[in-house]
């Protein structure tokens, strides 16, 4: 009875990240499928972190921190389709995160450069914060960056606040084993501790790279409700306040929303989270394949 209620509840939740009618990413062969290990253990911190249940709320930070950069939140305004098709794009997003923690060296260059050609065709101009107007391109290795250390610091600040599990070798482990993750992607030059990332980020504010304009409100305001049923509204609204208590000060300013309180959000959110994980298991079908893969490669070995 107890696997009957997880995979029928397990069905449900993945259909909205993976945007398939069945709840099974389309990806799954391509994580199980490839002759080597991958970047990452099921004992690193990327695979322990991307594992947990806090990346939904990961996903949600990550998104208003990003808004926060006028140039990537160009290239979402301009060239994203996330208002005709939300769960077509956080599916996209969830593909290659995925894919990177848990697939084959070979499954990820070819994500990557599934990555990559969609990245060349996303350019155009931006107003930057001195209200100079600066042309961009999604490619450009400050873009990057922005996306890398917007998602590094969402996931591990989340995880930090909301995750089941210790991370192994700490925060510094995480920041510095992630950012193999870019290099694919053509990104090389990354922070690799928690002191360099949090460097780089008030870096940017005291340039002003960092600002909200109307454009800003905009997508934020898309990201605080998208268009889910009324009952799948009803988590999400938790799930968001629980990114916007994780913000710092300077990005809730930037942001322009008052979160709730956080002794009411932290607690609560935790709660639910612990329901999610019973009611769904504690591995995903991902996470499985790739190990089912580690276990074919390892009795390889010993034959």
């Amino acid at each position: 009875m107890t696997n009957a209620i997880q995979n029928a509840l397990g069905t449900r939740f993945r259909r909205i990240i993976t945007d398939s009618a069945d709840g099974m990413p389309p990806w799954l062969e391509q994580v199980a499928e490839g002759d080597d290990a991958g970047l990452y253990a099921p004992t690193d911190a990327p695979w322990i972190v991307h594992g947990d249940l806090a990346t939904l709320i990961g996903g949600i930070r990550a998104l208003l921190v990003q808004a926060l950069h006028p140039g990537s939140l160009a290239g979402v305004a301009q060239h994203s389709r996330y208002e005709q098709d939300p769960l077509g794009r956080l599916a996209g997003t969830t593909k290659w995160l995925t894919i990177t923690t848990f697939g084959s060296r070979s499954a990820i260059q070819v994500e990557a450069q599934r990555v990559n050609r969609m990245h060349a065709r996303v350019q155009g101009d931006y107003t930057r914060g001195d209200g100079q107007v600066q042309p961009y391109r999604a490619v450009d290795q400050d873009l990057l960056l922005w996306v890398h250390v917007a998602f590094t610091d969402s996931f591990l600040a989340t995880h930090l606040q909301y995750g089941n599990r210790p991370i192994p070798g700490g925060p510094d482990a995480y920041v510095r084993l992630w950012a193999k993750s870019v290099a694919p992607l053509g990104l090389h030059a990354v922070p690799d501790t928690v002191e360099s990332l949090q460097k780089m980020i008030s870096n940017l504010f005291a340039c002003q790279t960092l600002v909200a304009t109307p454009e800003t409100a905009q997508v934020i305001g898309f990201i605080r409700k998208p268009p889910l049923s009324r009952t799948a509204l009803v988590v999400y609204r938790l799930l968001f306040q629980a990114a916007l208590v994780t913000l710092s000060p300077e990005m809730q300013k930037l942001v322009g929303l008052k979160p709730w309180p956080k002794w009411i959000v932290v607690p609560t959110t935790r709660t639910l989270l612990r329901l999610m994980r019973l009611a769904i298991g504690s591995h995903s079908p991902l996470e499985e394949a790739a190990l089912s893969r580690l276990a074919r490669l390892d009795a390889s070995e010993k034959c």
